[in-house]
């Protein structure tokens, strides 16, 4: 077998093994039988103790697992960790470096090859083999040991997200887990919660399914035998119904199905789970994924294969569970916070509106669609805590804090305490702030800015109007889109859009046409791409499906009917044809209105730019449309080529990089040469240093969450423009993101506005995970 293929299997293998000590085990096995070396062993790293623990072997005394450690100064395993690259030794033995352990047995072995096993710049453990003779691996042996554990990297480190915590928690559930345990992850939305975890479990998704106990055992059995029941009648109802086109041999597929369905089959396991204290899908899971993983590691291809057909049993068997389950809506804590391995956008309304408190995503980052809209509700929110075990967390007690992007499972008295004094000055300085809520932005020179708000929710409204919003600079018109389960007919977009318009009449309302593809996906328009950044979104959609272009703008054209106040937004332009094509369409529907009877007029219609080919062609954007808008969020995505919903370069996605800066700056300047008007409505206008710097480069109006709108009024009101232009002046001549941060830090504190950034968070010693 090739290296490629080795590689790939052993892939295949630990990716669906249940937890991490699965995980640890396929791959010194598989290892050492593909090297044919005599040991193969993982250390991995303890956040708790800093040293490196054997935790893994095949050859090395098994006794020793858990119990040695070496230091990053302690022994060549400790060395390759420490210089963090590859040591390839003839004799370990005689290496300066070399510290013995008796307990290991590894005396009888002298050729040693260790790799670091690295994520995200850190140094998750070392994995090495070692041989009875003295020698060097040869280069490609040494390759391969570096290609696989670069590759196992990021599946250990789901792994242990997703099994057991080893050494924090034990099988028993939240009630038992180490007190103050401190996950890193990404500041998504500012604001602490002190809060219970709800751990979101996505449809017939095995590896969602959370840890529970089982209240009732016997009633748990009872549920599980009716979902048997079920799934034995779906597979013989479809081998009755292709009996007549399937051979012999095809049909004998559905008796192995139906034997593994037997109660001395995958059910006499499940049952023994659930005697053992566990709920009937948690059970399910840890019997189908062992099952997967152990025919996933055959070197038999027919044998191999079953894994798949026993994973397919598992998730019908599911959900017929998760079916059972919704019929007896779960009672949420009145703090939920809601727990999810990737959270989306239409995950937000799995808890009831007034109990959701805080959010908490294993994926995705600050800038993902999902962390926008949590923004926008005032959530606080943590997202890419990708060292999270979510599904043994349901119910555990949390702090989220969405200032420095931390989690703290399990809090003590004391951290509780800490927390409940930022949650109260936030209340306080949100009292002040809505003495504010009827009054303009103006600056103590005069110079007044409106702001405008971005919408999506029905929620989003009140919320809004409640904060003084003098308009709204984006309705996301996709969200009402999202949470359906087929396209929203011309009638019911209309009564969407009308609420919107009217909630606001006579101030403008910004409606952006359908924005999928990228992170927004519709469940019943699926769009399969291996990059969808760069793929089929936005107005390359609409316009590829004009009907489904021509019903949204109708019902825009109509719901404004008697109100006038509508606008269209055209999202990620790239070119003028585009825009041309959009406007014919637009013209046709108002036209089409007119003839039909309905009182119509053309509203003002304008672009966002979102990419670097937009950013170089705004001005002749501005001679087509009426307004020009920018969306900061994407333009910062593309312009330094970061995904913003990948955690793993959530790092490099810098507002403040100063080409961003540029670019926004230059964007304006094009299109005033037109004497358009020019709005923002990316985060960078929600945050108060980013919007004193916006209102300086002339800017005409700002669109914020309505959550942050009084923190950019006040900030607004209490500067002069001269000041502020200043500001900007100061920012153009530094070269490094962090230092323009620094810079608006020290500003705003100068100004007097140190109350609208981050408060203090206790300095807690506590080592994150």
């Amino acid at each position: 077998m090739s290296i490629l293929k080795v590689l790939r299997q052993i892939v295949q293998d630990v990716s669906t093994a249940p937890d991490l000590n699965a995980v640890l085990s396929i791959t010194v096995g598989r290892v050492r039988k593909a090297m044919q070396t005599q040991v193969c062993s993982v250390f991995l790293h303890s956040q708790e103790t800093g040293r490196y623990v054997l935790r893994a072997t095949h050859g090395l005394n098994a006794e020793a697992v858990g119990q040695v450690s070496l230091s990053p100064d302690e022994g060549i395993v400790g060395l390759v960790a420490k210089r963090a690259e590859p040591i390839n030794l003839e004799d370990a033995f005689s290496h300066p470096a070399f510290h013995y352990i008796d307990v290991t047995g590894e005396e009888r072995y002298h050729a040693f090859l260790g790799v670091p096993i690295m994520h995200q710049r850190k140094v998750l453990g070392v994995l090495v083999v070692q041989q009875h003779e003295k020698r060097r691996f040869d280069e490609s042996e040494e390759a391969f040991l570096v290609t696989l554990s670069a590759q196992l990297a990021g599946i250990i480190a789901h792994a242990h997200a997703t099994g057991a915590m080893q050494t924090e928690a034990t099988s028993g559930g939240p009630g038992r887990l180490r007190q103050d345990l401190r996950y890193d992850g990404v500041a998504a939305a500012a604001g602490v919660v002190i809060g219970e975890i709800v751990v979101a479990s996505l449809p017939a998704d095995l590896n969602s399914v959370v840890d529970r106990p089982a209240e009732d055992p016997q009633q748990e059995k009872a549920r599980l035998e009716r979902a048997l029941v079920a799934v034995r009648e779906e597979i013989s109802q479809v081998a009755d119904n292709l009996a007549g086109r399937l051979s012999k041999d095809e049909r004998a597929l559905f008796d192995v199905y139906l034997r593994m369905l037997d109660d001395n089959g995958l059910p006499l396991e499940i049952r023994a789970m659930i005697d053992q204290g566990r709920w009937a899908q948690g059970a399910l899971r840890e019997v189908i994924l062992e099952h997967v993983r152990a025919f996933s590691a055959m070197d038999d291809p027919y044998l191999s294969e079953r894994a798949t057909d026993i994973k397919d049993l598992g998730k019908r068997l599911l959900q017929h569970l998760q079916e059972e389950t919704a019929n007896h809506p779960l009672e949420y804590p009145e703090n939920a916070v809601l727990l999810a391995d990737e959270l989306t956008p239409a995950m937000l309304g799995i808890v009831p509106e007034g109990k959701l408190s805080g959010l908490i995503s294993v994926a995705g980052s600050g800038n993902s669609h999902a962390a926008i809209l949590a923004r926008s509700m005032g959530i606080p929110t943590v997202m890419g805590v990708v060292d999270l075990p979510y599904r043994r967390l349901n119910g555990a007690r949390v702090i989220v804090d969405g200032y420095s992007g931390r989690v703290y499972i399990n809090p003590s008295a004391e951290l509780v305490q800490s927390f409940s004094r930022i949650v109260i000055d936030e209340q306080v300085v949100a009292d002040e702030l809505r003495e504010i809520r009827d009054l303009p932005a103006i600056t103590k020179d005069g110079y007044r800015l409106p702001l405008w708000v971005n919408t999506g929710l029905s929620a989003d409204v009140a919320r809004s109007l409640k904060q003084g919003a003098e308009g709204i600079g984006l309705y996301r018109t996709e969200i009402p889109f999202m949470i359906r389960d087929s396209f929203p007919s011309e009638q019911e977009q209309i009564e969407s859009y009308r609420a919107q318009l009217e909630a606001f009449a006579p101030r403008p309302v910004t409606m952006r046409t359908l924005d999928i593809g990228g992170d927004k996906a519709l469940p019943y328009f699926p769009i399969e791409e291996e990059n969808p950044s760069l793929g089929w979104r936005g107005i390359r959609v609409t316009l590829d499906h004009p009907e489904i272009f021509m019903v949204q703008v109708r019902a825009m054209l109509r719901a404004s009917e008697g109100l006038n106040n509508l606008r269209i937004m055209l999202p990620m332009v790239t070119s003028t044809s585009e825009v041309e094509e959009a406007l014919r369409q637009i013209d046709r529907a108002c036209t089409e209105l007119q003839e039909e009877g309905y009182q119509v007029k053309k509203p003002p219609v304008g672009v966002m730019i979102e990419v670097p080919a937009a950013v170089y062609q705004t001005r002749r954007f501005a001679r087509l449309v009426d307004f020009i808008s920018v969306g900061s969020n994407d333009l910062t995505q593309y312009l330094l080529a970061v995904d913003r919903n990948n955690p793993r370069v959530a790092g490099l996605y810098a507002s403040y990089h100063p080409a961003v800066l540029k670019a926004l700056d230059f964007i304006v300047h094009e299109a005033h040469k037109e004497r358009k008007q020019v709005s923002i409505c990316g985060e960078i206008a929600a945050d108060p240093g980013g919007a004193l710097l916006l209102m300086a480069m002339g800017y005409d109006v700002l669109s914020v969450n309505a959550n942050n709108l009084p923190k950019i009024k006040f900030a607004i009101r209490n500067v002069s423009f001269s000041r502020a232009r200043q500001l900007l002046l100061s920012v153009r001549a530094l070269h490094d993101a962090e230092e323009i941060h620094q810079e608006l830090r020290q500003s705003l504190k100068a100004f007097g506005l140190a109350r609208l950034t981050r408060p203090a968070i206790p300095d807690q010693k506590i080592p994150p995970i």
